[in-house]
Order: C-alpha cells, then sequence, then structure tokens
C-alpha cells in the first residue's frame, strides 16, 4: 500500500477507498509509466548500437586466408564490400554479371595485395537462371573455406511505374535476380557454413521492403520477400554458429539509386560498406527486428522512427511514398523527353 501511495502522490493522484480500487488506479498509473518510457528507452538503444558499441569481429565467422563470396561484386556496393573484406585478409569470390569488370576489380586487387589475397572470378547472368551457371559456381567453391557470403546482388525499375504497367520481362528479370539468385546462392554455400559451425551471411534488403512502395511495387515485394526469409533463416542457422542478418538501408549513391552526391541521408557505398562491417550483430535502427540491422546512422534513426511513430504500412506513410515515387517518374518521363528532341 505504501508503494501504490508513493506512485499516487508522485503522479499528483489521490484515490480514497479499497484497497482493489486502489490496486487499478496502481496498475493504471504504471501502465502508463511504462508507455512513456519504453520509447525512451528505445531510443537509448538505437543511439547506443549506432554510436557506441561496436560489432562482431569478423575474425568470430572465419579466419584470415578464408573465403568471401560477393554477388553483384563488379560495381557500386558490392565492389566496396569486395576491397573492404580484401583489406581485412579474406580471399575472395567475386560473382556478377560482367566479365570485364570483374576481371579489372580483380587485377586491381591484385596489384594492392599480391599473393596475399586470392580471387576467383565467375560472370552470370542471374536473370537467366541458368542451372550450368549455379553448377559452375558450385565447382568453384568446392572445397573452399566460405566464411562470409553477400547476398549483394539486385534490380530495380528503370523507372517508378505501376504494377499493371511494368513490363513482363523487367518483373521477371527483378524477381529472378533479387530473390531466386539470392536463395540459389545462398543454398549452395549453407551446407559449408553449417558443417564447419561457423560463417556470416549479409543479406542486403531496402527499405523499399521494409515499407510498401507504391510505383514500385515488384521491387518492394521482392525486397520484403528478403527480410522475412532472412528472419526465418537467421533462426535456422544460429544453432549451427552461422550468423544471418538482412541488412536495411535507405538511398545509397549507386548506379541503381541514380543519385551521384552524397550527403548525411545518402551515403557512398564506402561509407556505407564500412558501417555494415563494423556493426555486424548490431540491430542499429532495426530494434526489435530479428537478425537484421539498420547499421548506417541516418538510416537507422530514419528506421527507427518511421517504425515506431509512423507504422511501417501505415496509410500516411504508403500515400507518401507513393507521391514521392510520382514526383520521380515524372521528372524521369519529361527528362527522356528532352533527351529524345536532342536525337
Amino acid at each position: 500500500m505504501e508503494t501504490i501511495a508513493r506512485l499516487q502522490e508522485s503522479v499528483g493522484v489521490h484515490i480514497d477507498g479499497s484497497p482493489l480500487r486502489q490496486g487499478i488506479v496502481a496498475a493504471v498509473l504504471l501502465a502508463g509509466a511504462v508507455t512513456l518510457v519504453k520509447p525512451v528507452l528505445s531510443f537509448v538503444q538505437v543511439l547506443l548500437s549506432l554510436f557506441v558499441l561496436p560489432g562482431k569481429s569478423l575474425s568470430k565467422f572465419g579466419p584470415e586466408g578464408s573465403w568471401a563470396l560477393i554477388t553483384g561484386a563488379s560495381d557500386g556496393i558490392g565492389k566496396e564490400f569486395a576491397l573492404a573484406l580484401a583489406a581485412k585478409g579474406y580471399n575472395l569470390i567475386l560473382v556478377s554479371r560482367t566479365d570485364s569488370k570483374l576481371t579489372a576489380l580483380a587485377s586491381d586487387i591484385s596489384t594492392k595485395y599480391g599473393p596475399k589475397i586470392s580471387t576467383k572470378t565467375q560472370a552470370m547472368d542471374f536473370s537467366k537462371n541458368l542451372d550450368k551457371d549455379y553448377n559452375n559456381l558450385k565447382k568453384l567453391v568446392e572445397g573452399l573455406d566460405v566464411s562470409i557470403l553477400v547476398n549483394n546482388v539486385g534490380l530495380s525499375h528503370s523507372i517508378p511505374v505501376t504494377f499493371d504497367e511494368t513490363p513482363q520481362q523487367e518483373m521477371t528479370d527483378i524477381v529472378m535476380i533479387n530473390c531466386m539468385a539470392t536463395l540459389r546462392v545462398t543454398r549452395l554455400i549453407t551446407p559449408g557454413m553449417i558443417s564447419r559451425k561457423r560463417g556470416l551471411i549479409l543479406t542486403m534488403a531496402s527499405f523499399g521492403g521494409a515499407f510498401p512502395t507504391p510505383l514500385l511495387a515488384t521491387y518492394s515485394g521482392s525486397k520484403a520477400f528478403l527480410q522475412q526469409w532472412s528472419t526465418a533463416l537467421g533462426s535456422e542457422l544460429e544453432k549451427h554458429g552461422v550468423t544471418v542478418e538482412c541488412v536495411q538501408s535507405h538511398l545509397i549513391t549507386t548506379a541503381m539509386s541514380k543519385i551521384r552526391k552524397s550527403s548525411a541521408l545518402v551515403p557512398n557505398p564506402k561509407q556505407f560498406v564500412k558501417a555494415v562491417l563494423g556493426k555486424i550483430g548490431q540491430a542499429g535502427g532495426a530494434q526489435g527486428i530479428a537478425y537484421t540491422s539498420s547499421p548506417y546512422w541516418s538510416h537507422g534513426l530514419m528506421h527507427w522512427f518511421l517504425s515506431r511513430f509512423v507504422g511501417e504500412r501505415s496509410y500516411f506513410l504508403v500515400k507518401t511514398n507513393r507521391g514521392m515515387h510520382e514526383n520521380i517518374r515524372r521528372r524521369a518521363l519529361r527528362k527522356a523527353e528532352r533527351e529524345a528532341k536532342k536525337q
């Protein structure tokens, strides 16, 4: 009773009556206090995760000299993962569509690190979903200690477009590259990780999947699939010592985003990859979402705020997303018209 009385006094509420009535009032006050304190504690967790607490050392997943496989490795984020992991002493398996770009990247890494870092490359078009390509990849990795897998290959729409106007081939390519390729490559690599009882699987997701994005409906759905699949996979592989992390992000200066200038809200690939590798195991802005991170600081703060206070699938957020992408589409069409007139 003394505790109830102190709680009532602290908030300026005084209730006379039976112990039952006082108990009910105390329960209501306690629930209110928890409701107020919970977001504050969550925000503190976000700040600690993004700015203070270190991530797990990559050596936990495999020693220097083991292998990292990176899809979509020839440009942008994938290329930066390759450079960063080479700098940390990992041999590289580089997989992407364009052989000349893979060869150039492998040559650059060889020039910089010499025989210390080995590279293997395979050019394959993931949109084709050819068994022979995956069989060749299986042969390439056979017998190698692949301790890190970066599922980075991805495709979005050429410009924002409503679902009913999305070209059939574009729709198919997005699903094959974003979903099927990720599944098949991961399926090749996980048995080795399970047998060694260690490994790290990073899958690049997107706010486009975390938050429904009209006019990018197929892309948005494909990235939402990766979130659900990766989270389920993380639970399955945890008992085998394999860490799975779905990496959420907003815009980055890549060919896919068509943004060239970086800013506080839009990092370049090098800045983003540094955050990812430095915060393994830290949720960042993805607090409360299992086996998921939003490691880049501004993206993490945005993810946390939108999820907690706006709602990932709220009418307001979906409508705002639609308006933004309708504007992007209009600008893209006007630009295409201007370029057509120049020809």
